[in-house]
């Protein structure tokens, strides 16, 4: 691993991080999980089903899959997901020159190695949690000292993501060795195998009732496919917004991005920074707060 040189280093690497970890502390403290998973997330899979996602049983393999990717897209903003936008700033960089054009190719570039490492960690979790089944905390209904099971799964999982991100983006700006300083391509497949963790530890009710009938099926090739289709879904958004950007301004915002090393890494690391800074302290402080384990601040809204 080795450092980026003095010219890839934001100036001002002090209040970039004190920024970014404001910027994510704020974020835990306002978030709604009940606007963002009941609210849009079950509206939008109701209207794209037709039918009530929850209380509906799947019926059949077909109906799995396209459960599991609807599913997946409704959940794109939930607190389980939305880190997954980290990924716009080294998408940029790893993109290069080809990602300036609007061809096809340029665009499905960087969202192809988002999705390559995205891919390889659903499909052997769907794969192995369908061979576990009930044996995953994940699947638990047991509660341990008032605390969920599953939840402590969750806990862990997005623990050890969140802290990730923060050591990315740290790497970025220079303040921490960083194994990708000349692998921007290798940067972006970390960050996708870290997008297809998420499902380690998401506790969201329709991918738990995807999860279900996936072990129900016995079939871990079932579960594989219904991973990554859930994956899928939870990048389809972020993928297209990259290439609107990408569209609309021609290739500029690229270019803007990557004309100066320092503000490529400022953006990367600010991102990666802030919303891991978020993940870490929504899952592993607000969440245990919430029965009782530690305080954090509550807003009128939950």
């Amino acid at each position: 691993m080795i450092a980026p040189p003095a010219s890839a280093r934001p100036a001002r690497r002090g209040g970039l991080i004190v920024g970014s970890v404001v910027a994510g502390l704020a974020l835990a403290v306002l978030w709604s999980f009940e606007f963002v998973d009941h609210v849009i997330g079950d509206n939008v899979a109701n209207t794209l089903l037709g039918h009530d996602a929850k209380a509906t049983a799947i019926g059949g393999t077909v109906a799995g899959l396209v459960f599991a990717f609807v599913s997946g897209l409704a959940g794109t903003f939930t607190a389980c997901n939305i880190a997954m936008a980290a990924s716009i700033g080294p998408m940029s960089q790893a993109g290069g020159a080809s990602a300036t054009r609007t061809g096809l190719r340029g665009l499905l570039r960087p969202i192809g190695w988002l999705a390559l490492g995205m891919v390889a960690v659903s499909a052997v979790y769907g794969f192995v949690g369908v061979l576990l089944g009930d044996r995953l905390p994940q699947l638990s209904t047991e509660v341990v000292g008032g605390l969920p099971v599953r939840l402590i799964q969750s806990m862990v999982a997005f623990g050890v993501i969140g802290l990730a991100f923060v050591y990315l983006g740290l790497a970025a700006i220079g303040v921490l060795p960083d194994p990708f300083a000349n692998h921007p391509v290798g940067r972006v497949v970390t960050l996708g195998a870290l997008v297809g963790g998420f499902l380690i530890g998401r506790p969201y009710p329709l991918f738990n009732k995807l999860f279900h009938w996936a072990v129900d099926t016995g079939n871990p090739l079932y579960g594989a496919g219904a991973f990554v289709l859930q994956s899928l879904g939870n990048i389809l958004l972020v993928s297209v917004l990259f290439a609107l950007v990408v569209l609309v301004t021609r290739g500029g915002f690229v270019r803007w991005i990557t004309a100066r090393p320092a503000r490529t890494a400022a953006v990367t690391g600010a991102l990666l920074i802030a919303l891991g800074v978020f993940t870490f302290v929504y899952w592993d402080v607000r969440l245990p707060a919430m029965f009782g384990y530690g305080w954090f601040p509550k807003m009128p809204y939950r």
